[in-house]
């Protein structure tokens, strides 16, 4: 069996976070994605099709693939930790402040889990947000249950028995469905949990041998100081590329030309779609990102409704090339036009921890997102999470 790494107090997470302003940044951030997400299709789906109302929050808050990402794990861990949070604090009659509070912790825990699965979890096929989304769920809900350190760790393996969740959903509803019943799966576990059932360390270790990565606790390293606030409505993976066509663009690269994207493996894992026909399918293809800046600049939400025939075509002449040698963010584009080769190199896109957005630059995201509405929704924790929740359902 792999060695195990050291087990910590959720408590001891719990104090540590307190003054981390990170945490309310990523959920002001989600909460924009929701409400931006929320008549998209499949969230739609989800209310249709009778789910659980958690399903469609979390899907609303990663249809759009504009939610914050942590990249040691390759996770969002905003997606599903935080309408789990938000859903049973407000059931519970709780305050925004000890939702975000319960959210922290769901954050790091599942953040923890994210960074000691990879890159395991990718390298076998899974989707690490679905398989380690449902400990950040479970997490936050048990916490704002009132459970105890001990049922707080049998919520997160029983959460665990219901964990899934793959790579080739990427580009269809089917990705932001999987992490919807991510959250839902967390949210079942603690209660249950709450109502007198219990687990064994048992579903720990097979976790490892199953799913390949190593069971882990959180400890002093935090998830949301290596979090990334995203710039794109897109796959992460595709951002520095999309950065280093805006480079390129600048110096005179015209669409007449050709260009080769060179990537770390990751990337071309994480975005592996070239010839796109659908506005999902883009979001997940370097190609087609790259050529759509070319031609038109970053792509922004209403580029993504359908593809764009120029992109598309353009798209077929960018090949894409591994090097392993590259950090997991890092790309360059070599584009060979009529007389010259330009080449853009970009190491950390807008938003990562390396170039962290400003508070004005959040704030216009947000705002682009969900207008107004969302102005000093957490400034005061005494709130009701009630409130909160019902700024995204007054549509």
């Amino acid at each position: 069996m792999p060695a195990r790494l050291p087990l910590h107090s959720l408590a001891a997470v719990s104090n540590a976070t307190n003054d981390q302003p990170g945490y309310r940044q990523a959920f002001l951030d989600w909460l924009a994605c929701a409400f931006a997400g929320s008549n998209e299709r499949a969230p739609r789906t989800a209310r249709a099709g009778r789910e659980d109302p958690i399903v469609a929050l979390a899907v609303a808050g990663h249809v759009l693939d504009f939610d914050d990402t942590y990249a040691p794990g390759l996770a969002h861990l905003s997606a599903p930790t935080a309408p789990a949070a938000l859903m049973v604090g407000a059931e519970a009659g709780a305050t925004i402040g000890h939702v975000l509070e319960a959210y922290a912790t769901g954050f790091e825990a599942m953040g923890a889990l994210a960074r000691a699965g990879h890159p395991a979890l990718y390298e076998r096929g899974w989707h690490p947000t679905a398989v380690t989304g449902v400990v950040g769920a479970a997490t936050a809900a048990a916490r704002l249950m009132g459970l105890d350190d001990n049922q707080v760790r049998s919520a997160r393996q029983l959460a665990m028995l219901g964990a899934g969740g793959l790579q080739a959903a990427f580009g269809t509803d089917g990705k932001s469905l999987q992490v919807g019943m991510a959250a839902a799966q967390g949210v079942r576990a603690a209660r249950l949990v709450a109502e007198g059932a219990e687990a064994t360390d048992r579903i720990e270790e097979a976790y490892e041998t199953v799913y390949g990565g190593l069971w882990a606790e959180p400890g002093s390293d935090l998830a949301i100081e290596q979090n990334w606030i995203k710039a794109f409505p897109c796959c992460l993976q595709t951002h520095s590329s999309i950065e280093a066509a805006e480079q390129a663009g600048k110096e005179g690269a015209d669409s007449d030309g050709k260009g080769v994207v060179t990537v770390h493996r990751r990337s071309r894992q994480a975005a592996p779609l070239d010839d796109v026909t659908t506005g999902l399918e883009a979001k997940f293809s370097i190609p087609y990102t790259v050529a759509f800046t070319l031609l038109h600049g970053a792509p922004s939400v209403s580029d993504f409704v359908t593809v764009d025939n120029a992109a598309r075509r353009l798209a077929a002449r960018i090949e894409v090339q591994i090097d392993d040698r590259l950090d997991q963010a890092e790309a360059i584009l070599a584009w060979e036009g009529a007389h010259d080769v330009i080449e853009a190199r970009v190491e950390a896109a807008r938003g990562s921890p390396q170039r962290p957005m400003s508070s004005d630059q959040l704030i216009a995201k947000v705002r682009s997102l969900a207008g107004a509405r969302l102005d000093g929704a957490l400034d005061d924790p005494a709130r009701p999470a009630a409130d909160v929740l019902a700024l995204l359902e007054e549509q």
